[in-house]
């Protein structure tokens, strides 16, 4: 019997809305963000697949909330769908955070500089999403977000290894 998941679509925009308001309070908030990039992982991991995208995502929840009236509805290009694509914007976004945490804790752990590097990881992305859901579909970041590409791998990668 197939489990049925519940969709928190409706209402989990608000964590990301507590997420980017208290980390303008104070950057420290920003290490939440780790919670935002484990759970996705945590769900593909333990056999869920992209579930965390379809049920949990609070861009996702947001773009298709707030972008749906404003939005020019267009799909979006076929070539920006391509693995291709969605490798390198997962390797160019790992390299980011890895190369952002590295400076920010040089000299040792820093819980300000390395909240601040996850509150501006964070911010980009959902800035770039909300551009593509504007000229684009509201979760058109949804189609090329590394961290749903990157669970995908992980449960491609997981079903393969029970063949």
């Amino acid at each position: 019997m197939i489990k049925k998941h519940k969709s928190h679509q409706k209402w989990s925009w608000i964590f990301l809305v507590l997420f980017i308001g208290l980390s303008v309070i104070d950057f420290r908030f920003g290490l939440l963000g780790l919670i935002c990039m484990t759970l996705p992982m945590f769900h593909a991991l333990r056999g869920a697949g992209k579930a965390h995208c379809s049920f949990y995502c609070p861009r996702g929840s947001f773009l298709g909330r707030f972008l749906k009236s404003i939005s020019l509805q267009n799909n979006l290009p076929v070539w920006a769908k391509s693995k291709k694509v969605k490798n390198v914007l997962l390797i160019m976004m790992i390299t980011m955070l890895i190369v952002g945490l590295f400076h920010a804790n040089w000299h040792g752990l820093n819980m300000l500089k390395s909240g601040f590097v996850l509150f501006r990881f964070m911010t980009a992305s959902l800035v770039v999403g909300i551009i593509m859901g504007i000229f684009f579909k509201p979760r058109s970041w949804c189609q090329v977000c590394p961290m749903g590409h990157g669970t995908g791998l992980i449960d491609k990668a997981i079903k393969a290894s029970k063949k």
